[in-house]
């Protein structure tokens, strides 16, 4: 486990060769909201989430100082990830295909609560709604918990209860008055348990993984918050069971990172989560070679491309490779925070849209634009992450036969 970042310099977990399989867990960072339900008597997510007067098991958080006030990588950067894996093979301006084959649950590992599976989601600070609230206390962030079927059925999630967060006092003494680093384990006897919250309400369970990409080549630590042209937390439903992503390699071996598992999530992720659950995923990786790339849907990739059955999905972003364009700044992160933008956004994924069907369908720009303006549905893939992302909809229905 790596927490809260990207980058080109770690061991590898694993090496691969193009065309092999592996069977990857992930865990979700907000897995303390709820210690009983989601980490206790699991030892593989009680050795990730130790923290004691002593220490914790995984002291850096975050790509930030490790003396930062607020702990070790100042929560710069907050999703346990899983790599990165090396493929044998890949250079920079080739491809990595990467095949979800499935996903299953990851169930409690408490006896009290056999066969079931729990998620967080948490209206957070950084969501959207956060400076828009309209009932009192109107600078809140609420936690609520999710049961989600555990047997791989897929069905439906249903809230269990929820709270308010409350100061936290982490095991090393520092108070955390909100949301502002990760894993922070929350004393339950400090909150407010409402039990009576969305009864009867059924959310459809899609199961998908929120971060997934490779590693970026301008930085040797880049936080996993921002999505960017590599992949990263770009948040997308869409990606799970069958779903096939297409990265473009940065840095030799790719290292291909995968996290932020999520049970359901809708366009937008608008309060600042999904429900973040922990997943194990079944993934295949294809290398595509660059001098094989002319012709195929993968010339001049440049971005995270996603194909479902039906569908193929371009990503655009509020800056597509911020880690280059403020690559003089002090703090790009913050930089790209400050620039989010839906315009911008809309702007990259048409662009890139336009491209796709010139540089890979032989249109011109007259054929493209209106075949996009008639065919292609454009959706807001997230305003939570900093770098603001729109995804257009390609219906693989309309090329020609």
């Amino acid at each position: 486990m790596h927490w809260g970042y990207f980058s080109k310099s770690i061991e590898p977990l694993l090496k691969v060769e193009s065309g092999d399989y592996a069977t990857i867990e992930t865990v979700t960072h907000h897995s303390n909201d709820d210690f009983d339900r989601m980490i206790k008597g699991d030892p593989g997510a009680e050795s990730i989430f130790h923290w004691d007067a002593k220490g914790k098991n995984i002291d850096r958080r975050g790509m930030g100082p490790m003396d930062h006030p607020l702990g070790a990588g100042g929560g710069m950067g907050v999703h346990v990830c899983t790599g990165p894996i090396f493929i044998n093979g890949a250079e920079p301006g080739d491809v990595l295909e990467v095949r979800c084959i499935d996903t299953m649950q990851r169930p409690s590992g408490n006896p009290e609560f056999h066969g079931k599976t729990f998620g967080i989601n948490a209206a957070a600070n950084w969501g959207f709604q956060y400076n828009n609230l309209i009932t009192e206390p109107k600078t809140r962030e609420v936690v609520t918990v999710y049961e989600v079927d555990a047997k791989g059925d897929h069905t439906s999630a249903k809230a269990v209860y929820n709270y308010r967060w409350t100061p936290q006092t982490d095991p090393f003494g520092v108070v955390h008055p909100i949301i502002d680093y990760p894993g922070v384990p929350v004393d339950h006897s400090t909150i407010q348990k409402n039990y009576d919250v969305l009864k009867g309400y059924e959310i459809p369970v899609r199961p998908h993984f929120g971060l997934i990409g490779v590693a970026p080549a301008e930085v040797e630590m880049a936080s996993s918050n921002p999505p960017s042209y590599t992949g990263g937390n770009f948040d997308n439903w869409r990606m799970g069971r069958g779903a096939t992503a297409f990265f473009p390699v940065s840095v030799k071996g790719a290292m291909f990172t995968v996290g932020d598992p999520h049970a359901s999530q809708g366009d937008a992720e608008l309060c600042g989560t999904a429900i973040e659950c922990s997943l194990t995923g079944l993934f295949q990786f294809i290398l595509h070679k660059k001098a094989d790339l002319p012709g195929t849907k993968l010339y001049d990739l440049d971005y995270p491309l996603l194909e479902t059955e039906s569908e193929l999905i371009v990503h655009g972003f509020s800056c597509p490779n911020y880690l280059k364009e403020f690559a003089n700044s002090a703090d790009p992160v913050a930089e790209v925070c400050s620039r989010a933008s839906l315009n911008t956004a809309m702007t990259d994924a048409f662009n890139k849209t336009r491209r796709f069907f010139m540089n890979t369908r032989n249109l011109s720009e007259d054929e493209a634009i209106s075949l996009i303006s008639v065919s292609v549905d454009f959706g807001i893939t997230q305003v939570v992450d900093g770098n603001w992302g729109v995804h257009a909809i390609i219906k693989k229905s309309i090329f020609p036969k």
